[in-house]
């Protein structure tokens, strides 16, 4: 059976959009997790600083493509949102925890005057860096397992607490951290710091071969928990997936010897492909075996508006973020004595817009004697109702 070409290019927007969340936001996840895992305050005080120059400029932003994934999906594929949100209620509201606190912790360590409130911050923020994309994770998983379904109702339990459901979040944390190191790399190289390249070269090498473990295990568990998403992924879909494989490993090879011109191009293929690798492994069903485009689509009229949206989304949106990534990759969002000077001047307007003006006496005089005689006629009032 075909399925309607409008929401064929709707899906392939959505996973064009969790591709864009993986590679951008997975890169933000990545620098929280080896922010947690730098060591102490002096020790890892170099690594945290590198990424506070890279995630600052651009964390905020990168969270648009997850608020454009959630609107698609339920937009235009209503019946499968109903089934993912009830279902997976518990991992789903941890993720959104993860990255409210993450947030959270990231905005708060920067504006801390007292140093444990600074230490607070900044644990809270790289710890939900893991808690945010294992969560996601999760639920890819129990998506692909096929136990997400529209006949079942309220949270399901053993919808996503199976192999699958649990190794794919470990294997989206792994991944965020292969590609957050594989972009810090970068940057620190475009910064001239070569001991950072040094530093975050060797977590790229380490997190790239526990990747590629966790993604070989999490295929053996598929083949158990969910054979169609399988069958699919070594049939119609292995040549994404060899892509995949092949960029990821190129990448590492770069890493080795220090060629960083195509390093962030080659990582992206390898998360890029093997999203592209599950919306086709997946193909024609949005929840597997299940639930169709077809059967979970949105009437052909909201389809059509969302087509709209999207090209609108591409003309605006798009462009929006080419740019800021622009200015973030040539040092143009960085602090300088220019832009100090314009925070002194922020600083003081603010001081003297906060400080207490003195009220002026006549026209307090005139509320009060108004406000006096309001209450003297309505008591004479009552007096003469009596």
């Amino acid at each position: 059976m075909t399925q309607p070409w409008q929401a064929v290019v709707v899906g392939i927007a959505l996973f064009a959009t969790m591709a864009a969340y993986a590679l951008f936001t997975g890169a933000d996840f990545g620098g929280g997790i080896w922010d947690l895992l730098a060591g102490g305050t002096e020790r890892g005080r170099r690594p945290r600083t590198a990424i506070d120059a890279s995630v600052t400029p651009v964390w905020e932003g990168n969270q648009t493509w997850i608020v454009l994934g959630i609107v698609l999906v339920f937009t235009a594929f209503p019946t499968a949102f109903a089934a993912i949100m009830t279902s997976l209620f518990v991992p789903l509201s941890l993720a959104l925890l993860g990255i409210l606190l993450r947030g959270i912790g990231f905005a708060f360590r920067h504006e801390a005057d007292r140093v444990r409130t600074e230490q607070s911050a900044g644990a809270l923020f790289a710890a939900s860096s893991f808690l945010a994309p294992f969560f996601l994770g999760v639920t890819v998983g129990a998506v692909a397992t096929g136990r997400v379904r529209t006949d079942r109702t309220g949270n399901v339990p053993d919808a996503w607490l199976n192999p699958s459901a649990l190794m794919t979040g470990a294997l989206f944390v792994a991944a965020c951290a292969y590609i957050g190191a594989v972009y810090l790399v970068g940057d620190s190289h475009r910064r001239g710091d070569e001991g950072m390249v040094r530093y975050f070269s060797k977590r790229a090498l380490a997190a790239g071969v526990v990747t590629g473990v966790f993604a070989g295990i999490n295929l053996v568990f598929l083949h158990n928990d969910a054979p169609y998403v399988f069958h699919r992924l070594v049939g119609a879909a292995l040549p994404l997936l060899i892509v995949s494989i092949v960029a990821g490993a190129t990448a590492l090879g770069l890493v080795l010897i220090r060629r960083v011109w195509l390093l962030r191009i080659t990582a992206g293929v390898a998360v890029g492909a093997v999203v592209a690798a599950w919306g086709w492994a997946q193909y024609p069903y949005l929840l597997p075996t299940s639930l169709s485009l077809r059967e979970g689509s949105a009437p052909t009229a909201s389809l059509n508006a969302e087509l709209v949206v999207l090209v609108m989304a591409a003309v605006f949106v798009v462009p929006s973020f080419v740019y800021l990534y622009w200015l973030q990759q040539h040092e143009k969002l960085v602090v300088t004595e220019e832009s100090g000077d314009l925070v002194r001047a922020v600083a003081r307007e603010n001081k003297t817009a906060a400080r207490p003006k003195r009220p002026h006496r006549v026209l307090e005089a005139m509320v009060i004697g108004a406000a006096a005689w309001e209450l003297l006629r309505e008591a004479v009032a009552r007096m003469r109702r009596k």
